[in-house]
């Protein structure tokens, strides 16, 4: 394929996900960039003659931006909400991390699937993380990726209907968000621009895995926790430019052979994605019981998965939305850093 031709084609895709994105976030689907994304690669992989390849530095970029924004969740208030109850937070969490390895060990029953590309598919948490990253540490990123966004889709569902039957949520009690003025979108580019290429940079210093993921991530949390980011954020187009990106990257890899992979895991992923959603929601009772918090709380603080949604719901339904923030970001965080490590692990033992 000559450059031109190949230029005019990323393009063409490029706006079919852009479309796709719009099209998405107005019927109000979590994720809806990159949804659109891994729509518009999805068709193109399938249907065109030549595989199209996205370009790396952009994928670099997007990976660069997703962990900026990441990274920007943490802020002290946010940790100081765990209190005295850091520990039992902590235990709880790193029990999803176990109940997620269980999780992939049960997909493995599927043939065709290896170790680590269950075991991502099943990570508790960072959905949109974990598939950026799934690559390049040897998952097979579109079983990641559908299965990642299949349980936040199952959670974005069914999380309202418990939330307010189950636990006693009362929509539209809460004081809703609140309204903190943020700077203009060039500090939040500039703020973006210099954690992407500084985290990078060190990231490969050190060889840490995933450098242009983890690099910029660490950085901007450090910045956050140290206040010298002036509550600067990754301004909302150029987050949902990376999440298109990323949707593009995984989609456009998709072939027949692998959407029947995929089709045939489904049944066994939907009974291991439910079994992960009761057990976390289990999760929930014992974090109440051990610290004192709501069963609300709780429950919204352990949901695996959908975190925008999850906060929605905390802030709506009256739920100490700072404290649910602090598990889930713990969570965020946990999932991500140990995703390396638990790659090489699953590697040498399989």
């Amino acid at each position: 394929m000559s450059g031109r031709r190949r230029w005019a084609d990323v393009a063409s895709v490029v706006a079919a996900a852009g479309v796709a994105g719009v099209v998405l976030a107005a019927l109000g689907l979590p994720s809806a960039a990159l949804f659109g994304g891994l729509l518009a690669g999805l068709v193109r992989g399938l249907a065109g003659s030549r595989r199209l390849a996205f370009p790396r530095p952009a994928v670099l970029a997007a990976q660069a931006t997703l962990g900026v924004s990441i990274g920007s969740l943490v802020d002290v208030d946010t940790l100081a909400a765990l209190g005295e109850d850091w520990l039992p937070v902590l235990l709880v969490v790193l029990g999803t991390l176990a109940l997620s390895l269980v999780a992939g060990l049960l997909l493995r029953l599927q043939p065709g699937i290896s170790p680590v590309t269950g075991a991502f598919a099943m990570i508790a948490g960072g959905a949109s993380g974990i598939t950026a990253m799934a690559r390049d540490l040897g998952a097979d990123d579109r079983m990641v990726a559908v299965l990642q966004y299949l349980r936040v889709l199952l959670i974005v569902l069914l999380m309202p209907v418990a939330a307010t039957a189950v636990y006693g949520a009362s929509p539209g009690s809460g004081g809703g968000p609140a309204d903190d003025a943020a700077p203009g979108w060039p500090l939040g580019l500039l703020f973006t621009a210099g954690c992407a290429v500084a985290g990078v940079l060190l990231a490969r210093l050190l060889h840490v895995p995933v450098p242009a993921l983890l690099g910029p991530l660490v950085v901007a949390a450090a910045l956050d926790l140290s206040g010298l980011s002036g509550g600067a954020e990754v301004p909302a187009l150029l987050g949902a430019a990376a999440f298109v990106v990323i949707g593009l990257n995984v989609g456009l890899n998709f072939d027949r052979a692998s959407l029947r992979t995929i089709g045939r895991a489904l049944p066994l992923a939907l009974a291991v994605i439910a079994g992960v959603i009761a057990a976390s929601a289990g999760l929930g009772v014992v974090l109440a019981a051990v610290t004192g918090a709501s069963q609300l709380d709780a429950y919204l603080a352990t949901t695996p998965g959908g975190l925008y949604a999850v906060l929605a719901t905390a802030t709506d339904g009256g739920a100490d939305a700072t404290f649910v923030l602090a598990v889930q970001v713990l969570r965020l965080f946990v999932m991500l850093g140990t995703a390396p490590l638990l790659a090489r692990w699953l590697r040498r033992a399989a």
